[in-house]
């Protein structure tokens, strides 16, 4: 299955593929880029303002480990470079409004709990679900059925 449709853009992530380490190379050294304050691209900065807003993951991101370890859900642990993957991939939906109607849904979610940080957490819950009925079905993410759960959401 493809991370990308027509419309259900998941885009960076098709940048590294199946890569994991390549793709947590480049959070770290976006990371550090601005820890050190030199210029990033466009890409960098978005991976940076993501990790500003998870101070918690701040110490994880200064080791090479990182790179490495394994989230074990089953053991109570989430992983981070998910988490924020997402949040990325709702930056670019929402930046694109793709699918269409996705940024005035973030909008009106965002408004309705007065921070949109928060608003795109309760998206995740939509976007994890959507991913994994396509993977569960070997399918492109059903875009109607992930917008009608975001629009429920928002009411």
């Amino acid at each position: 299955m493809g991370l990308e449709s027509r419309h259900f853009r998941l885009g960076f992530l098709v940048l590294f593929g199946q890569d994991r380490s390549r793709l947590r190379q480049y959070y770290l050294q976006a990371w550090q880029k601005r820890l050190r304050g030199e210029p990033l691209e466009s890409l960098e900065a978005l991976i940076a303002s993501v990790i500003e807003q998870h101070p918690e993951y701040h110490d994880m991101l200064r080791s090479e480990d990182a790179l490495h370890q394994d989230f074990i859900p089953e053991q109570g642990q989430s992983n981070p470079f998910l988490h924020m993957g997402m949040h990325i991939s709702l930056a670019e939906q929402i930046g694109t409004d793709r699918p269409p109607g996705i940024r005035s849904l973030h909008q009106k979610l965002a408004i309705r709990l007065g921070d949109p940080h928060q608003a795109e957490h309760q998206m995740m819950e939509c976007l994890g679900l959507a991913l994994w009925e396509a993977q569960q079905q070997n399918r492109a993410p059903d875009e109607q059925a992930y917008l009608e759960c975001l629009k429920k959401l928002a009411s």
